[in-house]
């Protein structure tokens, strides 16, 4: 019910009905009031008439009996009449029978302008008199008097009861109520009616409205009308159209936007003025969980750098961009104001991880160092052993062949040297190429083991193979390229060991793969190094020198080729001391 008043069909309705029911209310009041007047004159005519109608017979009758009979026949149901003679009294009477007249009689006579009227005009008025038929009660009568030109009397009196004349009312009221009821029923049909035609494109509208404020820009509207509602529901569609346009453009280049946030490496944050965070690409968050990992003893989610950073850009509106480091990690930050019209709304942050740039240029710098570092000694010892050569300096020929052979040790040293530069460039560039082929694992191992089991006997370092029963176990590699990978770990191995200790192979398999261990007892290498001892020309101990056959790069070689055949490489110090190196290549 309350859904229909707080509708627009309910107020127009109810308006309409309200203003129909007010207007059928005031006519039918001034129709009852009309009627109830109209039959009051009339039956103040009828009687009026009739009392001169009786008047005329007593003039003309002279049998009285013939004459009582008439009035009896003219005087109708309710109607009374006396006849006054010209004493004033009562000559005749005529009512019925089971009625007593007596004191309404009475009561007329009292009435000094109706106890006269002899010789003088007719009259018709009301009065109050008692009931016939209730007593102590008083009702209103009609009352007509007409004079009678006669000896026998003087005039008529006639007079009905109001009850009499609400009888024939009765009906005509009923009929007006009942015009009234259809009436209501009739305005109250086509008020609804009307209200329902008037709203219920309205109700379209707002079904449609609310379609397209959840996102369905499709609702449209049918027009039925050439009205103004009908041109609303054109505009209405025409907006939505409108709206489905612009909503697919600003998607567009939403995802535009987002696809080019997405795949930028650098990290973008979009700020508020209070330094929340609105937007950020997938670099972005992932940089902020690295701030927030390494800074877990504070809520801020941003680095002190950055507020301030942000906060002078917010309030000096400038653009403010700097090289930071932060928790070893080194960045270049560009912060931007944000305008909306003429205020400063936000900031846009874009940060470059530049740690692995720096990194490079480290191992670049590094590089350039120890190439030099390790050119410079073979170098110097040709130049030296040369000149005192060519001043003739050696006395015999022996100190000269001495001298020449240094020369040619520190010459083949140099070509090692950059044989394996040219190879690891090679590798890292990919360019190393494979020949594959099905390599027996513990066999390959036993036949490594007899190439370095004369140099073991000298270093006095016991070297052994543990196959862990994997004596069939087979692999696709390139067996002379794994073989240098084993030939420097095993060198490396043996040379770090001490005397009487050991060095083993062990093999492990593994459902996808097989892991090749190198194990030694020596002096191990420290925690802190291990991460580093694949990177070129890296000594963990300075104190710790290859000797002169070592070039620095066997392990960074050792990386790329086992990489290279789909595997890793690692290193760990052993359970007592020692180092164990694995490295672990995929069975298929």
């Amino acid at each position: 019910m309350n859904r229909i008043w707080n509708s627009i069909v309910g107020k127009l309705w109810a308006t309409i009905l309200l203003l129909v029911s007010f207007v059928l209310f005031i006519v039918t009041a001034l129709l009852l009031e009309f009627f109830d007047n109209f039959h009051t004159r009339q039956a103040e005519e009828t009687l009026l008439r009739e009392a001169n109608t009786i008047g005329s017979i007593i003039q003309d009758h002279d049998n009285e009996q013939a004459m009582q009979l008439v009035v009896h026949d003219i005087l109708n149901n309710g109607t009374s009449a006396i006849i006054v003679d010209n004493t004033g009294g009562i000559a005749y009477s005529f009512h019925d029978k089971d009625l007593d007249a007596k004191p309404i009689e009475s009561k007329i006579l009292q009435d000094e302008e109706l106890s006269s009227r002899s010789g003088k005009d007719s009259l018709s008025k009301q009065m109050i008199l008692p009931s016939m038929t209730e007593k102590d009660v008083s009702e209103r009568y009609i009352v007509s008097s007409a004079p009678v030109p006669n000896d026998r009397a003087s005039h008529v009196i006639v007079y009905q009861s109001f009850e009499a004349i609400h009888d024939t009312t009765k009906w005509t009221t009923h009929i007006v109520l009942l015009s009234a009821f259809i009436a209501f029923l009739l305005t109250t049909f086509f008020a609804f009616f009307l209200s329902t035609q008037i709203t219920r494109p309205l109700r379209q509208l707002k079904e449609a409205a609310f379609q397209l404020s959840k996102g369905n820009f499709n609702a449209r509207i049918p027009v039925k009308q050439n009205d103004e509602i009908g041109q609303l529901s054109t505009a209405f569609n025409q907006m939505g159209r409108q709206l489905k346009y612009n909503m697919e453009l600003i998607k567009q280049d939403k995802e535009q936007l987002s696809s080019i946030l997405t795949s930028m490496t650098d990290a973008v944050i979009t700020f508020n003025r209070d330094h929340t965070i609105l937007l950020s690409n997938p670099q972005a968050e992932k940089l902020l969980q690295k701030w927030s990992f390494l800074n877990q003893e504070t809520d801020e989610l941003l680095p002190p750098e950055i507020n301030h950073m942000l906060e002078h850009a917010i309030t000096f509106a400038e653009e403010v961009d700097a090289e930071l480091e932060i928790g070893g990690l080194y960045f270049v930050v560009a912060i931007s104001p944000l305008y909306s019209r003429n205020s400063i709304r936000g900031a846009v942050a874009v940060l470059r991880d530049m740690t692995e740039q720096h990194q490079l240029d480290k191992l670049r710098s590094d590089f350039i160092a120890n190439v030099s570092h390790e050119l410079r000694t073979p170098i110097s010892m040709l130049q030296g052993y040369s000149e005192a050569i060519l001043d003739g300096v050696p006395e015999t020929m022996e100190e000269n062949h001495e001298m020449v052979k240094i020369i040619h040790d520190e010459s083949q040293r140099m070509g090692r040297l950059v044989t394996d530069l040219l190879d690891l460039a090679r590798m890292e560039s990919g360019h190393m190429r494979l020949y594959k082929s099905e390599m027996a694992v513990v066999p390959f191992l036993l036949r490594v083991q007899n190439k370095f089991t004369q140099v073991a006997k000298d270093s006095e370092v016991s070297l052994s193979v543990q196959p862990n029963g994997q004596e069939s176990l087979h692999i696709q590699a390139d067996e002379d390229r794994i073989e240098q990978v084993f030939t420097n770990l095993i060198d490396n191995a043996i040379r770090h060991t001490p005397n009487g200790g050991s060095v083993t192979l062990s093999v492990e398999k593994y459902p996808k793969n097989v892991a090749i261990s190198v194990t030694d007892t020596g002096s191990g290498i420290p925690e802190e190094d291990l991460p580093y001892v694949f990177e070129r020309f890296y000594k963990a101990d300075k104190a710790r020198t290859r000797g002169k056959s070592g070039t620095g790069l066997g392990l960074a070689i050792a990386k790329n080729i086992v990489e290279s055949h789909g595997g890793t490489i690692s290193a760990r110090r052993g359970d007592g001391a020692g180092t164990i190196f694995t490295a672990v290549l995929p069975l298929e």
